[in-house]
């Protein structure tokens, strides 16, 4: 096990009723967060010499294509929430304002480890340039919103992240016969993904806790609606792209691709119920308790140190 920086949450300041959620009747409640729940920042550095295979993923080009697509969306995605928080930390209660530091030196941590294995994938000859370029341009719609909008955009987005994460972790097939330094990267980033799945929620609940139940809840369930059409439309783009750079016909990859997400192993059919909860009133990424499947994770690497204050 390595060293762990280990960011322990006091959150009787972040109680009542500046983390109030509304329930099936509209009623307020408190965060569904754990309260002894705790952040751990793991400071990981997978080997820039291990030069991941082409089709990483158990030799298939079409499980490699859709992960390879996701890794290229997330260093952007990950700076978008980072921004998107830093526009209410000064606001926060002071506990859940270390949270958030706790939660940006994670997402760093993340966007570092994939932009290095992004440059593993060019060097195989892929273009994921034009992916990040992509995610540059959606990103530039939300220039001017109001920062309560990114912040139900970044909810959503973290939603996706911590099912996903969760089916990593919990049904090994899903990277059974991964190339062993690949899928460490992502059961690495989904631990902290499932351990981070509530802050940004909770940072809403605070922002907007002199709006109605009805008004947060419309809110964020229209955007969770139209981030999720957007998002993974993109995603599956990409990946029909990444295919086609492999020499399938655009009708072969879409085949294939779609079998991958529906059929076998079927990520996007096992995990469509867990991720409709978030149109759901009550929702709260920690009604689903997952804090077990951070536990099967343990790095095989050494230090992992906070940045000084």
């Amino acid at each position: 096990m390595n060293k762990q920086t280990t960011i322990k949450l006091d959150r009787s300041a972040t109680q009542g009723a500046a983390v109030e959620t509304e329930n099936s009747a509209g009623l307020a409640r408190t965060s569904a967060t754990p309260a002894e729940h705790e952040l751990i920042v793991r400071n990981e550095r997978f080997p820039r010499e291990a030069m991941v295979p082409r089709h990483w993923h158990s030799g298939d080009p079409v499980a490699t294509a859709w992960y390879n697509s996701v890794s290229a969306s997330l260093p952007r995605g990950e700076a978008f929430f980072i921004d998107t928080l830093r526009d209410f930390r000064a606001d926060l209660p002071p506990k859940l304002a270390r949270e958030v530091k706790a939660f940006t030196t994670q997402e760093i941590n993340h966007t570092r480890e994939h932009v290095a294995f992004n440059r593993l994938v060019s060097d195989h000859g892929y273009n994921v340039e034009s992916i990040d370029q992509g995610i540059q341009a959606m990103l530039a719609l939300t220039e001017g919103r109001p920062k309560e909008f990114n912040l139900a955009i970044t909810i959503a987005l973290e939603h996706f992240a911590a099912i996903i994460s969760r089916h990593l972790l919990q049904y090994p097939d899903y990277l059974e016969g991964a190339d062993p330094v690949a899928a460490e990267i992502w059961r690495w980033h989904a631990t902290e993904e499932i351990e981070h799945k509530g802050l940004v929620y909770d940072v809403w609940l605070h922002a907007t806790k002199d709006w109605s139940a009805w008004k947060r809840y419309k809110t964020r369930a229209l955007v969770a609606a139209l981030i999720t059409k957007k998002y993974f439309g993109n995603r599956i783009r990409d990946a029909i792209g990444l295919l086609e750079q492999d020499g399938f016909t655009r009708k072969q990859a879409k085949r294939k691709l779609y079998a991958f997400l529906w059929w076998k192993p079927g990520m996007m059919r096992r995990m469509f119920v867990e991720w409709a909860s978030i149109v759901m009133p009550g929702f709260h990424p920690w009604k689903h308790d997952d804090r077990a499947l951070i536990q099967k994770w343990e790095s095989p690497y050494s230090d992992a140190v906070m940045p000084a204050e």
